[in-house]
């Protein structure tokens, strides 16, 4: 017997948000698995601003510790992830559906002041990046290490 499976042509309605437009058309032209199983996933960020640093939350579930990279130039700061897929084939077994998603993927924003290098936090646990980023008035590069 096999499995048959509903398609509701109307579910992407539900994750509708009419104030952000930058995905309204994606996939528009092709098949409706197509378009979510090709793009990479987002790292999402949350930030905010005092007199003396920024803090940065950043979602990146399903990736290690040791596969992020944060790096600081001056006021320029890039958060990158590799997921890496782990391929378990058993015999006799074959894959019917793959939709986690193996690859890289970074975020890279500017901030109004230079950052100092010496001085950044950076702490990932539970899927969760948290950066404190400490103003200062200079440049140079520094990668940080997340503990």
């Amino acid at each position: 017997m096999s499995n048959l499976t509903r398609f509701s042509p109307f579910s992407n309605l539900a994750r509708f948000d009419p104030f952000r437009n930058d995905d309204w058309f994606k996939g528009f032209w092709m098949s409706p698995f197509a378009g979510e199983m090709d793009a990479a996933p987002r790292i999402k960020i949350n930030m905010t601003e005092n007199d003396k640093s920024y803090s940065v939350r950043a979602e990146i579930p399903g990736v290690k510790k040791e596969d992020i990279k944060v790096n600081v130039d001056g006021n320029r700061v890039t958060i990158s992830a590799e997921v890496k897929q782990e391929k378990e084939e058993k015999k006799g077994e074959k894959t019917i559906c793959r939709e986690c998603y193996q690859g890289s993927s970074y975020r890279s924003f500017s901030l109004d002041s230079n950052v100092d290098e010496s001085k950044v936090q950076a702490k990932y646990d539970n899927g969760v990046l948290e950066l404190t980023l400490p103003k200062k008035n200079g440049n140079g590069a520094k990668q940080i290490q997340i503990k």
